[in-house]
């Protein structure tokens, strides 16, 4: 039996040490361990996007992640993405444009969007749908996805 391991990282701009085992993965820790459960399980191998966390600001699905690879780094959730009770405008603009229906990928594609946005504030279409493309969704089809993202970053523009 494997040793448990102390991490500790920053979560949602906090310090937090946890346990875990040296083969568990970030998902479990964040769900399981931290109860951090905005972050959703969908496949388990990387393939939907779900999972999808900003490890050191670059989106990653959490369930390829070993949380013992996280020692010192910067993680942020679903669960960081609004302030001081108000959804922020991303979350906002999902809501708005009816982009989320069963809401197991919306957190995935938020995050994805987030980052997307700090590299890239003005994307194309194109360019969105080929950044989110390792985020599946099964419900809503992704044009009101597409078009949240497009609100969001005409809503950022328009404020600076």
């Amino acid at each position: 039996m494997s040793k448990q391991r102390v991490v500790t990282c920053s979560i949602n701009g906090h310090e937090e040490s946890f346990l875990c085992r040296p083969r568990q993965t970030l998902l479990e820790v964040l769900r399981d361990v931290l109860d951090l459960t905005g972050t959703k399980e969908g496949c388990s191998n990387g393939n939907c996007g779900a999972c999808t966390i900003l490890l050191d600001g670059r989106p990653v699905d959490s369930c390829l992640v070993l949380a013992v690879e996280c020692e010192g780094a910067e993680i942020e959730t679903i669960e960081g993405v609004a302030a001081h009770g108000q959804l922020a405008p991303v979350q906002q603009a999902f809501l708005e444009g009816a982009a989320l229906q069963c809401g197991i990928c919306t957190p995935g594609f938020i995050m994805s969007t987030k980052a997307l946005l700090r590299e890239n504030p003005h994307p194309s279409e194109e360019q969105i749908r080929f950044y989110l493309a390792g985020n599946l969704c099964r419900c809503t089809g992704y044009d009101k996805i597409v078009r949240a993202v497009q609100a969001t970053a005409e809503q950022a523009a328009a404020e600076n």
